[in-house]
């Protein structure tokens, strides 16, 4: 008789033991031959070696798919655990296609839907800085944080850092009522609406209390060295060239930066020259680093939104 104790302290236990135990009692089912008991994030399993390994190899199954889909319901439990084989958890996940990202709230499939964001996500593999340009509704800014999300539930890094800078707001601030994040928020507002579908609200709140994600104006970057980190700056159109500088220059090391903007849609007051604008000149052709430019193909919102893009764009030229 041997006796192990297992932690799954990276999931609450709630999620794989059920309410009243109602998932746990249907995994002891499936290994009637051995003693499961629970307490906490631990649970000790006791009976013979080769069951505890094979009960312990379908333990981590139902964790890594409750991290990959954010949901793991009594069925998905049976399903997992009456199969054989290799790679199930792969079969149960990866229903969706190679372009799937990650698993979202309520078990959201987030994927990239045209080529060009095919293009950010097997980029972002082979280059530590991305660039992705393109006009509004192409998708930009929600795959950049799919990305940084899956990479930090892979644990491939420490934090997440999601920043703008805050032109508007910064015009405004002192009319605007509340302390410094609740100023800011509004602004910062798509950034959370994209991680409220990917991560649980409570684990979210979490990640930020604990600063695991980090979402705060561009300006409160300076003097940092953001290493093992998956930084987004988003709207980055509206830099400064000093500013632009100062951000890239922030990498550390195991860092994967994406750099997000539009621009047709620069709103830098007294006509200031974009830092997006320069970066893309300076750093083209430059190893390590890709440059990626979305266009109306890519637009994902309304189907008016990419004629309203074209027309403005009629209007141009």
């Amino acid at each position: 008789m041997t006796e192990k104790l297992i932690t799954i302290d990276s999931v609450e236990p709630v999620e794989i033991y059920g309410v009243n135990d109602v998932k746990l009692n249907i995994i002891k089912r499936h290994f009637p031959k051995l003693k499961l008991v629970a307490r906490g994030y631990s649970l000790k399993a006791i009976g013979e070696q080769n069951d505890i390994l094979q009960f312990e190899k379908k333990l981590n199954m139902l964790v890594d798919y409750y991290h990959k889909t954010g949901v793991l319901t009594d069925t998905v439990i049976e399903r997992l655990l009456g199969q054989t084989g290799d790679n199930l958890l792969e079969k149960q996940t990866d229903q969706s296609g190679s372009d799937v990202i990650l698993f979202g709230n309520n078990g959201l499939v987030i994927k990239a839907k045209t080529d060009n964001q095919r293009r950010m996500v097997s980029s972002i593999f082979k280059n530590d800085m991305q660039f992705a340009v393109g006009p509004a509704g192409t998708g930009k800014t929600y795959t950049a944080v799919a990305l940084a999300v899956r990479a930090l539930k892979n644990k491939e890094v420490k934090r997440i850092i999601l920043t703008r800078p805050a032109v508007e707001a910064g015009e405004n601030l002192g009319f605007l009522p509340g302390d410094l994040k609740e100023k800011l928020d509004p602004y910062m507002q798509p950034l959370y609406d994209a991680l409220n579908d990917m991560v649980p609200a409570d684990k979210l709140n979490q990640y930020i209390e604990n600063r695991v994600i980090q979402i705060a104006p561009l300006a409160f970057m300076r003097g940092r060295t953001l290493d093992n980190a998956f930084v987004i700056l988003d709207e980055a159109q509206n830099t400064t060239e000093s500013q632009m500088k100062m951000f890239l220059t922030r990498m550390g090391a195991n860092a994967k930066f994406i750099v997000t903007g539009d621009t047709s849609q620069i709103d830098l007051p007294n006509k200031q020259p974009s830092g997006l604008l320069q970066a893309l000149k300076y750093l083209k052709n430059t190893e390590g680093i890709d440059i990626i430019e979305l266009n109306n193909t890519d637009v994902i919102r309304h189907k008016l939104v990419k004629l309203i893009i074209e027309r403005y764009e009629q209007a141009k030229n």
